[in-house]
């Protein structure tokens, strides 16, 4: 893998601490320890596990999960993988963190039980904000312009299903794309979605473009429990992007179960909102085909039951790929998130 066109130096030494050093060859587990100063601990931090793998030169992969504390499918990937770590060979280095926000893992929460911090909506965090701020800000400027490529596993959560999808932004730069299309190809998910996050600039990933690194993301299940399809597709996708990016030259990783489907989201159009508290009836499942203007669900009034349900409907056609999980909603909640077939 070619190094990335623009290198990032640390401008604010991190709060963060770890007995971890990255410049060493071998294997090393650790944790990142993150200060946290409270009734019953007062010099007191959080322990999140980390482990590096580093042989010889080579491109640096960053992989992540637990971004959220609710999904599953990357965390157990990457702790299987770790189980791996010792005996592999490599050419390059590998930094794993199954759980990056760690409180709310342990909670199993999307967000932080100690300062309600969603990790993945704080970049680029704060050397001495909150909890959930200080590993953001870890990640911003001590991991980011360490590596060349970064996955970042996710799930639906507790409140969202969602259809085994890898998300990705594609480099504007032929070269860069090309070689970005390569690991897209090499994980081979069923599907591969352009996100539109409606100007959304505050996530892990957001981050990690403007560091120039090439930043794959993906959601593989939902329900706050642990798909056995999309765990699946996470490690074998996994396994061969590894491969793809030549860090793991010598295995010899399973072949693609499918030619990756490229499909997009279109912006607000292709998001139903709940426009009022309610109980939701869905019309639809997840992976069928709508179209603009079929009914989605009716939403029923819970203070006024004999009352007409309100009617919803999609706003323009596509396949469901995002479902809501709870039934109980409330003004603003997205129900449904849409995608339409996309040409590079």
């Amino acid at each position: 893998m070619p190094g990335r066109p623009n290198d990032h130096t640390p401008s604010r030494k991190t709060l963060i601490s770890t007995g971890i050093d990255y410049e060493r060859e071998g294997f090393q587990t650790g944790v990142l320890r993150i200060p946290y100063s409270h009734d019953r601990s007062a010099y007191g931090h959080i322990p999140a596990p980390v482990a590096v793998l580093k042989q010889g030169t080579g491109p640096t992969v960053l992989l992540t999960g637990g971004n959220h504390g609710d999904e599953y499918e990357g965390p157990l990937a990457l702790m299987k993988l770790l189980q791996r770590m010792p005996a592999m060979r490599i050419e390059g280095r590998l930094i794993v963190i199954p759980a990056l926000n760690f409180p709310a893992f342990l909670n199993g929460s999307r967000t932080s039980p100690i300062d309600r911090g969603n990790l993945n909506r704080m970049f680029p965090g704060e050397r001495n904000g909150s909890v959930t701020a200080m590993i953001a800000h870890y990640v911003d400027t001590e991991l980011f312009p360490r590596a060349d490529v970064v996955l970042d596993l996710h799930a639906g959560g507790a409140s969202f299903n969602h259809m085994p999808t890898l998300l990705a932004a594609l480099p504007p730069d032929p070269a860069r794309r090309a070689e970005y299309l390569k690991l897209v190809n090499a994980f081979a998910a069923p599907h591969t979605m352009i996100m539109d996050l409606l100007g959304e600039d505050r996530t892990y990933g957001a981050a990690a473009e403007r560091h120039g690194t090439l930043f794959l993301c993906g959601e593989f299940g939902g329900f706050g429990s642990c798909n056995v399809e999309g765990l699946a597709i996470v490690e074998d996708g996994l396994r061969r992007v590894l491969h793809a990016t030549g860090l793991t030259r010598g295995d010899n990783p399973p072949p693609p179960r499918h030619d990756t489907r490229f499909i997009a989201v279109d912006g607000t159009r292709h998001y139903l909102f709940a426009p009022r508290h309610g109980v939701f009836e869905p019309c639809f499942t997840l992976g069928q085909q709508v179209a603009a203007g079929e009914l989605a669900g009716r939403l029923f009034d819970p203070y006024a039951p004999w009352e007409p349900p309100r009617e919803l409907h999609f706003g323009d056609a596509g396949m469901v790929v995002c479902a809501r999980s709870f039934a109980g909603v409330e003004p603003g909640d997205c129900i449904a998130l849409l995608a339409a077939p996309a040409t590079l």
